[in-house]
Parts: C-alpha cells; sequence; structure tokens
C-alpha cells in the first residue's frame, strides 16, 4: 500500500432507500466555500490510557456554537511533516462546513504507545473507533463523521466501515483495495516482492516526534527496537487469516455505509473499484480515470479533475442531508482511454469522460481470440500445437518497480515471450473490464510463474501494454493452501487481467504474451526452467476481450482543480525522483554471467518552519538467468533531521537474498548525532521459502 499520485468512473446503484438514511431537502448546490480554516492541536484518549495525536482543521466564521459533520483521515504518515499538503487539501472541505480531523496512527508521527506491530491491525482499528467515537463528541462535531483518503487513508475509510462505528455514516475511499494479500505491494498478484516503499517505511516508522525528537529509552522501546513490518509481512507468504483479516473481498456485507470509491488506470487498484462496485449492497459511488497512484487534482498524468467536488456532494448528502444530485446521476463514469504511445514522461492521456447506469454493462459482449500454431491470434482454436519458452529470470525492468505507472515499449519484454497477434483491425475496437485469460500451460519445475499482457501494436511496432496480471502456478487451486506443480503436467489455469479501458485503432493489432517472469518487480521463481503452452483441445487456450459497442452516452461534468492555499514555510526539494518512492536510476548487464543489476535512487528535503529532513534512498536488485534462486535486494536508506542546532541521521540498511528453499533476511537499523552512533538494533532471520 503506497502513498503518492490520482482522473474518474463513478458508481451509484441505490440499493436502499434514500428516507432509510434520514430525510434531505430540496435539491441544492454543493455546500460553499463560506468559511475560513484555522488548525488546532488535540489529543484524542485510548481506552488503554495512550493518546492519539490529531490536527484539527475547523471552519471559521460561522455562527457561534455552529457544528458540522467530522471528516477523519488517518494515518502513519507523521502529520507535523505533512502539515504543508494537508493545510492545501483540506481547506476545500473546511471552506464548505466540515471539521477535518488528521490522527496520527498509534506508535507513529506524533501520537504515542508502542508502534502497531503492522499495517492494519486490530489495534489500530480499535483506535480508529475510539477516535471516531471522540470525534463525534466534540463541542464542533454534529455527531456524524466521514473518512477519506488516498491509499493508507483509504485501506482504512474501508476497514473502519466495515467495522461499523455508529458514527460514521459514509466513506470515500482512493486508490484502495479490497483484498490484501493479492492486490497489496507486499504479494502482488499471491507473489513475493521487495517493494520501496515497504523498506522506507522501516525506517520513517523509527523516528521519534517532531518538532522535538526526544531521545530517551521510552523512544528506544516504543519505535526504534519495534521489529520491521516487512520481515512481519515476508513471513506470511500465503493467503489467509493473516491476510483476511481486513479484507473486504472476504464479506462484502460487512459495509452497510453509502461507500464512493477512486482509482486510476495507471494505480495498483483498479480491480478492487470494479469488484467493489459490483458487490456492494449500499448506496455506492465510484470513479476511475487516467491516473497513477495520487489525487486526482494534482497527481499525474492529465486531465485532473477538482475531485474534491464530487467528494463535498457526496458526504453533503450523507452528512448534512443535503441533497446535491449526487444519487441521481447515471451509475458509473468512466474515463475510457484512447491509444497513446508507451511514454512514462506522457504528460496527458487522451480520451474521453462518459457516464454508464451501473456493472456490469448490459451492452457488453465477449469476444474470444486464439493463438495460434503460427503465432497469431485469431477468432478460432485452432486445432493442435505445442509452444515452448526457456525461463529468463531477468526479464521484465521495462515494467518497473511495482504494479502502478505508465511503462515502458514492451517490444525488449516480448523478445523473451511468447506473442500471438490479430491481423490489423479493420475498424476502431473498445474494451472496458477485466480480460480474462486460459492457459493451458505446464513447467519442468514444481514452481513456476506466469506473466500475462495485452498489448496494442501500432503500425511502427511500438508496443503500449494496456492490461496484465502474474500468476503463480503453484497456487492454481488455492492461495491459501498452494502446492507444487508437476513437472510436466498440463494445467488449465483462469487468470484475470487488470481492469482497463482501451480502444485499440484501426489499423493496430492486439497482442497477447505469455513470460515467466516480471522482475524486479516480482521475485523470480527459484528454478531454471522451460514452460510449454498448449494450443486447441477441449478448453483452448484464449483470451476474451471485453468489448463494448458504441453507444451515445451522457457525459459527467467535473470541475477543473481549484488553486489550494500554501503553507508558509513548507518546502520539497526533489533531487531524484518526484514521486517519493525510489525509481530505476540504472540498470547493468554483466553479459558473462549473465546478470542484471537494477538500481533505484530517491533523494531530496523536506523543509519546515523548525528545521529540515533529508532523504538519501538506494536500492539494488540483482539476479542471474542460470541461478533464479540466488536473487537479492539491497538497500541503504538515511533520514537526517536538522533542528535547534541537532543533527541527527537515521539509517537502515537491509539484505534481503533468497537460495532455493529459504530467504534470508537481515536489517540494521541504526541512530548517529553528528558523527557519534547513539543505538544500533540488527534482525535477522532464515525464512523457509513457502512457493514463492
Amino acid at each position: 500500500m503506497r502513498c503518492a499520485l490520482e482522473n474518474f468512473v463513478a458508481v451509484l446503484i441505490l440499493s436502499i432507500p434514500v428516507g432509510a438514511w434520514g430525510g434531505v431537502a430540496a435539491a441544492a448546490e454543493p455546500s460553499p466555500p463560506e468559511y475560513e480554516m484555522t488548525r488546532r492541536e488535540a489529543w484524542i484518549p485510548m481506552p488503554d490510557g495512550v493518546r492519539l495525536s490529531a490536527d484539527l482543521f475547523l471552519p471559521q466564521g460561522g455562527k457561534a456554537g455552529q457544528r458540522f459533520p467530522v471528516l477523519l483521515e488517518y494515518l502513519p504518515y507523521r502529520k507535523v511533516e505533512d502539515r504543508g499538503r494537508n493545510h492545501a487539501l483540506y481547506s476545500y472541505f473546511v471552506r464548505r462546513g466540515y471539521a477535518v480531523a488528521r490522527v496520527d496512527i498509534r506508535g507513529t508521527g506524533s501520537s504515542e504507545g508502542t508502534l502497531v506491530e503492522y499495517e492494519y491491525s486490530e489495534q489500530e482499528q480499535r483506535d480508529a473507533e475510539s477516535a471516531i467515537d471522540w470525534l463525534s463528541k466534540q463541542p464542533f462535531s454534529t455527531g456524524d463523521v466521514g473518512m477519506f483518503g488516498i491509499s493508507w487513508g483509504g485501506f482504512n475509510s474501508i476497514h473502519l466501515a466495515m467495522r461499523r462505528p455508529p458514527a460514521l455514516k459514509a466513506i470515500v475511499a482512493i486508490m484502495a483495495t479490497d483484498d490484501l494479500f493479492q492486490d497489496d505491494v507486499h504479494y502482488i498478484d499471491g507473489q513475493l516482492c521487495i517493494d520501496t516503499y515497504e523498506i522506507a517505511q522501516d525506517l520513517e516508522n523509527s523516528l521519534p516526534a517532531a518538532p522535538d525528537f526526544i531521545i530517551d529509552e521510552a523512544y528506544f522501546v516504543e519505535r526504534f527496537e519495534t521489529t520491521p513490518w516487512l520481515l512481519n509481512f515476508k513471513r506470511q507468504q500465503r493467503d489467509g487469516p493473516f491476510w483476511n483479516r481486513s479484507s473486504l473481498n472476504e464479506r462484502y456485507d460487512a459495509i452497510e455505509i453509502p461507500t464512493f470509491v477512486i482509482s486510476g488506470w495507471y494505480d495498483q487498484y483498479p480491480d478492487s473499484l470494479l469488484r467493489m462496485i459490483e458487490h456492494l449492497k449500499v448506496p455506492k459511488k465510484a470513479i476511475i480515470g487516467p491516473w497513477a497512484h495520487a489525487l486526482p487534482h494534482n497527481g499525474y498524468p492529465k486531465p485532473h479533475i477538482e475531485w474534491r467536488n464530487e467528494a463535498v456532494r457526496w458526504f453533503d448528502h450523507w452528512l448534512k442531508g443535503r441533497d446535491t444530485g449526487i444519487v441521481d446521476e447515471p451509475s458509473f463514469a468512466v474515463f475510457v482511454r484512447d491509444w497513446h504511445p508507451p511514454d512514462p514522461g506522457l504528460e496527458e492521456v487522451p480520451g474521453q469522460w462518459r457516464f454508464e447506469e451501473g456493472w456490469p454493462l448490459a451492452r457488453a459482449r465477449t469476444r474470444k481470440l486464439y493463438p495460434q500454431p503460427d503465432r497469431s491470434l485469431g477468432d478460432a482454436a485452432s486445432e493442435s500445437g505445442t509452444h515452448e519458452l526457456k525461463y529468463v529470470p531477468t526479464v521484465g525492468v521495462e515494467n518497473g518497480l511495482w504494479s502502478g505507472e505508465i511503462v515502458l515499449d514492451q517490444r525488449p519484454i516480448d523478445s523473451y515471450s511468447l506473442v500471438y497477434d490479430t491481423d490489423p483491425l479493420e475498424e476502431d475496437l473498445e474494451i472496458l473490464g477485466m480480460p480474462r485469460v486460459t492457459l493451458n500451460a505446464s513447467a519442468d519445475a514444481p514452481m513456476a510463474r506466469w506473466f500475462v499482457r495485452l498489448s496494442d501494436v501500432a503500425p511502427d511496432g511500438t508496443v503500449t501494454q494496456t492490461s496484465w496480471a502474474g500468476f503463480n502456478g503453484a497456487q492454481r487451486n488455492s492461495a491459501e493452501n498452494p502446492e507444487p506443480m508437476e513437472p510436466g503436467r498440463i494445467y488449465p489455469m483462469e487468470i484475470e487481467l487488470r481492469f482497463t479501458s482501451w480502444i485499440f485503432p484501426k489499423g493496430h493489432r492486439i497482442r497477447l504474451s505469455i513470460n515467466n517472469a516480471q522482475w524486479p518487480m516480482i521475485w523470480p521463481s527459484p528454478d531454471p526452467m522451460t514452460t510449454h503452452l498448449k494450443l486447441g483441445g477441449n478448453n483452448p487456450t484464449r483470451v476474451e476481450l471485453p468489448v463494448v459497442p458504441y453507444e451515445d452516452r451522457p457525459a459527467p461534468n467535473f470541475l477543473p482543480p481549484a488553486e489550494d492555499p500554501k503553507l508558509a514555510g513548507h518546502r520539497s526539494v526533489i533531487d531524484v525522483t518526484a514521486s517519493g518512492y525510489s525509481e530505476v536510476t540504472t540498470i547493468e548487464r554483466d553479459v558473462p554471467r549473465a546478470a542484471t543489476k537494477v538500481v533505484a535512487r530517491n533523494a531530496g528535503r523536506n523543509e519546515f518552519p523548525w528545521g529540515s529532513i533529508s532523504q538519501d534512498d538506494e536500492i539494488v536488485y540483482e539476479a542471474q538467468d542460470a541461478h533464479p534462486e540466488a536473487a537479492s535486494v539491497t538497500s541503504e536508506m538515511k533520514r537526517a533531521v536538522q533542528v535547534g542546532g541537532r543533527n541527527l541521521v537515521w539509517q537502515g540498511v537491509l539484505d534481503f537474498r533468497s537460495d532455493r528453499e529459504n530467504f534470508y533476511y537481515t536489517y540494521t537499523r541504526r541512530l548517529f548525532e553528528e558523527d557519534r552512533k547513539i543505538r544500533e538494533k540488527t534482525w535477522k532471520e532464515t525464512i523457509p521459502r513457502d512457493f514463492q
């Protein structure tokens, strides 16, 4: 679960009558911007005596004693350092008559207590219930609370809705998921990865509260010496109770309040939006647009929209009883993507918005395409044929470090893949949904992965990926109870590719590509091998495209982004990357050893009225084609704090590597003041590979 960048899909299926949620006034515009904003700090007491630290952003200039609904964003991302971002983001809501609370999770930022043991823990969620109750009872509060946020804030909005605290009346979850095992950054598609976010968060978690940065024995016990989260996650290599604890896909009926979800075509989490709009039985709205992992009013790429206007309309309806017309709109607004080149620097994605009535679309049709012996992709299954592919573990660098962002031209990956192309299309073809692929495949090893990509091939040969998915062969029957593959045995594998929208232009080709690696995003499977793909038969290998015939549909009228106020004294200086995460800077290929090294960097400085925090991160991924079992990730990350004449440096050094049987984890955390080492702690553990 990351948090950094974001355009729009609106889904609204009213399965509960409006009257069941309380009366509403006559239709009206959303709340106007008629207040000023003030901020104050508060302590929220927990039942065990620990206090959570909150920044309260409150409307100013109203009637004496006026009360407001409260919106909660609940994060571990250090609210003091985040005040520049929060001041800009929350002002839109506060000026329109909402109190906004930003609360640091226990043991993070300015909150008291011992760091929670991992993301979305029971302790974190019980604390959130207490915080919601406290906020509902404050003199400035009407008693009605909403939750919102991107990434972590979206995740815990969903999780708290599942827990049903009485005061929580509606949520807006942005770039989040309903499936913690398959969808999140720890095991993408059920396959182990070491994400840059995971490593960085373990260092961020070790910092004491700003701006005092008090270093005492309580700090060492409660933060510095707590078990790194990455270690906890890599001990849990299969689906099951650990991941299901907060996964909505295990029980969609747990949510009983209105739910608004927003995602992006270039984000990690578009699939969950589709599942939620299909399965939730409450008033719901969803927005999906051409964004990566970011807020849609200022993220990447364009076009931007003022999503906060839609959120205000939503919260106005459910928290203020103000009929803004949002529940009367068509249920699904989607940004339909036109073709674009595979350019990560693309500033704006071409396409157009439209409304749909719900999901699934009544007019959608399935078109089946079948790989042929001549490597074409046709409308009829071939009678027979088998294609083989040698596993090359270091394939996949062009697709980056995680399942988000616009990726590079797929031709380098396709050169190590089984590739099947249609003839040039005779007319434009639109797809919207989750393409489905059936593979009949075998491997001559007990562990194998498959990566399936659907791409658009332009007349000049440029290949733009439109959707993809990975598949762990050991999880073919169950991600909770994986089992080895029998070498040489053909297995039918049903694979859902990611939720996508795309218009293949006339004259372009549709390409299906299949290979066995997506490194360094996904850890390599351990054995050298050759895989085989069987064509034809009773249940032939194929791709099923969710084709949407053209229909003249109304379009949403989203507002352009508002200009946000700046908070004096807060500034970010970017040295290496602008995303907030490490990005690939160099790729080195050792040809004699058939080995590849990928280096990712991130560096910059955040300045505050009280001082500054600098970061300097380097992560190195290494793998060998002849020895896929011997992959490794090493990293060194630093946070340098300058405050009140003090110079403090936190350092985290990770060494994570594997052989065929085990993963080997070593992590050292250090604290320096000037050049003097204050404290050091090392965690070292051998973790058996569990079908990863």
